[in-house]
């Protein structure tokens, strides 16, 4: 991958991201890039945002922090279930070993699937591109909705897909994934093809089925999309949280902090 912000990128973000890169490769911490530069990748899109989003196994959170401090760069683990950060002048290297909501950690197979490329001159791995989806789907808060990604990455790579690990990794949240592909056949109605048929109907088939069988529990599945929009219905009307036990890993103090967070922009 070369570099999608040569000339356009300042040249702070720049070094910064670059130095980065190279001080975790020294002090052997394996990393993945994702977010807008894995998204050049497959996509095509240049966009830039202030940070490089860089995916790691949770046992490896520490000793890139220690890296990163060695060079007198501050870094923080700002949420203990998914997101460490550290800082430079306005530029930041996220290091996320976790999907926000908790459901998805960072894993041998997130590396076995990852791919070879280059970026700002460093050798890097970016997220395989069904990783690349599995990172985004999720999102789906007031501020930020990656809806148009995954169009676009399906628009891009639909047909080279792994749909079968990415069906299993979805496990029973198959519902979140059948509801981009639904809106991708609404976006590209002319390439509705680059979803296999096998998948499309191995969903409504599951869809059928569930709606024909009796439905109980009172359960609010909202918080695995936004950690802010569902907060009266598992504070005020008595909807379960799935983010909790036995639904999910979070701790009640986990999520507190997190909604805290998404409030005040961190």
């Amino acid at each position: 991958m070369s570099s999608p912000a040569t000339g356009v990128l300042e040249a702070p973000a720049q070094e910064f991201y670059r130095y980065g890169l190279e001080v975790l490769r020294a002090a052997d911490v394996p990393v993945l890039v994702g977010g807008a530069y894995a998204f050049t990748r497959y996509t095509g899109i240049v966009r830039h945002t202030k940070d490089l989003d860089l995916f790691l196994r949770r046992s490896d959170v520490d000793a890139a922090l220690s890296a990163f401090a060695a060079t007198g760069y501050r870094g923080e683990l700002v949420y203990d279930h998914w997101l460490a950060k550290v800082y430079s002048d306005g530029h930041f290297v996220d290091l996320i070993f976790n999907l926000g909501n908790g459901i998805g950690p960072v894993d041998d197979p997130w590396f076995e699937a990852a791919e070879d490329a280059e970026l700002f001159g460093v050798p890097v791995r970016v997220l395989g591109p069904d990783d690349m989806v599995w990172s985004k789907v999720f999102v789906m808060d007031r501020g930020r909705y990656d809806g148009a990604d995954i169009a676009h990455l399906l628009q891009a790579f639909g047909e080279r897909l792994n749909w079968r690990r990415l069906l299993a990794r979805f496990d029973r949240h198959w519902r979140v994934l059948l509801s981009h592909l639904v809106m991708f056949g609404f976006v590209y109605p002319g390439e509705r093809e680059r979803v296999p048929d096998w998948v499309m109907r191995e969903l409504i088939g599951r869809l059928q089925c569930e709606c024909e069988a009796a439905q109980g529990g009172r359960m609010c599945q909202g918080p695995l999309l936004s950690p802010t929009e569902y907060q009266t219905d598992v504070e005020e009307w008595g909807y379960r949280d799935p983010r909790l036990p036995p639904h999910g890993e979070l701790t009640p103090e986990q999520i507190e902090t997190w909604t805290e967070g998404v409030r005040e922009g961190r």
